[in-house]
């Protein structure tokens, strides 16, 4: 009897604390480091290393995080690596595996990860955009052949380390990537934010932290610069990403292939020149994303004077002024309209709105010489200078001068 109760005992001991007994501020911190691990793997390796190419990793860190994702979740490199650039490749379309734009923010959000695995048995999408990742004997035999097992073994391993709690650790782990990317990256992240720059697609930078979810908070500039390696921009943003690939390539562990092209700037450059041109070109989102700051100090300036146009409802100039954020190619045409009668009490606007137009027509006319958009370039900053506008003179300064 004594020998039962003791063993009885010591199971249940083993059943309520497992082998390491943490406490339950302990269990909570190796919950955060854990899956925050799996955010570093997703964003570091799946992302930015196999479905980008931004950097090169060492065989050490790569392998690390293979295996890491393997044991917690399930992840097929190549399914997640094609589906991914599939997105970039349709983005908010209808073929788009994962756009709220086009399947709604409720279906991505809370039905995001079964999105995701109906599109990984989609062979073309696989053969299409799977190309470049990993084929060698480890892949094929393991982590591809035995996808589930990885996240089975998990589970044995959280319970005999932690005990009963163990599952619910386990289970924490196994929804961190579902909620936090395929449901809160995808979702979120194409439908609720602010915008550095007017990319073609609805993405959006949730917040400007990026630690929570790796940096991938930082959508916006992704989908600008797919192929940076860094997803910060503005000086207030931070990426924890990046710190993570700078802290490996300090180690001789990872290489940076790309991160985003920083314009550069000739102060007193008072004649725009083929080196302006090709910044200009180069760095066309920094362009055009200071051109919506001088529209809205254009709308500022506007504004005491729209304002008292009795024809003019309060609502009518709120959206008005959303809508001259707005790429002009992106609007539908009831949108235009409502600008056109915008543009009947304000002619600055309106020349802000087409002056716009005319900028970004600029390095979409590929079958033009250098001459000749060196020309339109110029004839353009002559034109803004002419316009008596304030902030659109200031912005063809400051055009002039990148270098």
């Amino acid at each position: 009897m004594t020998l039962l109760s003791t063993t009885l005992n010591a199971v249940l001991e083993f059943m309520t604390t497992g082998l390491v007994g943490l406490s339950g501020w302990e269990v909570v911190i190796y919950t955060l480091i854990v899956t925050h691990i799996t955010i570093a793997s997703v964003t570091i390796y799946l992302h930015r290393h196999q479905a980008h190419r931004a950097l090169d990793l060492h065989p050490i860190p790569s392998h690390f995080f293979r295996f890491w994702l393997w044991l917690t979740t399930g992840q097929v490199t190549k399914e997640w690596a094609a589906i991914h650039r599939k997105h970039h490749a349709k983005c908010d379309t209808v073929e788009d595996p994962h756009s709220p734009v086009t399947r709604g923010i409720r279906k991505v959000l809370f039905e995001g990860a079964e999105l995701y695995r109906a599109e990984s048995k989609n062979l073309e999408t696989l053969e299409k955009y799977g190309h470049g990742t990993p084929t060698d004997w480890i892949e094929r035999n393991l982590y591809t052949r035995f996808s589930w097992q990885g996240v089975a073994s998990l589970l044995v391993i959280n319970f005999a380390l932690f005990g009963v709690i163990g599952v619910t650790i386990w289970a924490i782990q196994m929804a961190w990537i579902p909620i936090t990317a395929a449901g809160i990256i995808n979702g979120i992240g194409h439908y609720w934010g602010y915008r550095n720059y007017d990319c073609s697609d609805a993405a959006t930078n949730i917040i400007p932290f990026g630690i929570l979810i790796g940096g991938e908070e930082l959508h916006n500039n992704h989908h600008t610069f797919a192929t940076s390696a860094k997803l910060s921009s503005k000086w207030y943003e931070f990426d924890i990403g990046w710190f993570y690939i700078r802290v490996l390539e300090t180690l001789g562990l990872a290489k940076v292939k790309k991160v985003a092209p920083k314009p550069a700037f000739e102060h007193g450059k008072m004649v725009a020149d083929l080196d302006t041109l090709q910044s200009v070109i180069a760095n066309r989102y920094d362009v055009m994303a200071k051109y919506a700051a001088s529209v809205k100090q254009a709308w500022r300036d506007e504004f005491e004077h729209l304002k008292h146009k009795a024809e003019l409802e309060a609502r009518f100039l709120k959206s008005s002024r959303k809508l001259l954020q707005r790429e002009p190619g992106k609007l539908e045409d009831p949108q235009k309209q409502q600008l056109v009668e915008l543009f009947q009490h304000s002619k600055a606007l309106e020349t802000m709105h087409q002056m716009r137009v005319e900028l970004g027509a600029i390095w979409e006319r590929s079958h033009f010489t250098r001459d000749q958009l060196l020309q339109q370039l110029q004839d353009w900053c002559n034109r803004a200078e002419a316009s008596g506008i304030k902030s659109l003179q200031e912005f063809s300064m400051r055009l002039r001068s990148y270098a």
